[in-house]
Parts: C-alpha cells; structure tokens; sequence
C-alpha cells in the first residue's frame, strides 16, 4: 500500500476514533513506515551503489536499540 493511501486511511479513522484507538495508532505507524520506505527508496535509487558493510550498517540503525524485536 502506498503512503498516500495509508494517509487516507489515517484521515478516515481520525474522523471516527479516539487518538488512542488501536486501529487508529497502527495506521499511523504504517504511515510512517510507508513514507519512510518511499523516502529510503528514493535516497538508494539516487544514490551509487552501497558496498555490503554500508548495507549492514544501515540495516542495524534501522532495526535499532532492540536488536530487531518488534515494538
């Protein structure tokens, strides 16, 4: 799903939802997670071609302090 249909859908349930509904919280950290992915995609297309240990160094920040568990 693209970030702009995430965006709708964060806008949909704003309507409706308190801020802590559980719906609600999830579609905003798919939306962040989204454009963050479109951001990151964007950077490596324009980018020239990362050696594999710049590949793992960037992988560790984006799994962070937790070593990769889910939050």
């Amino acid at each position: 799903m693209s970030w702009t249909q995430e965006r709708a859908r964060v806008a949909s349930l704003t309507r409706s939802r308190a801020a802590d509904d559980p719906d609600l919280v999830a579609a905003r950290r798919n939306l962040a997670a989204a454009r963050l992915a479109d951001h990151i995609e964007k950077t490596i297309a324009a980018a020239p071609p990362l050696t594999a240990e710049q590949r793992d160094r960037l992988a560790l920040l984006l799994r962070g302090p937790s070593g990769g568990a889910s939050q």
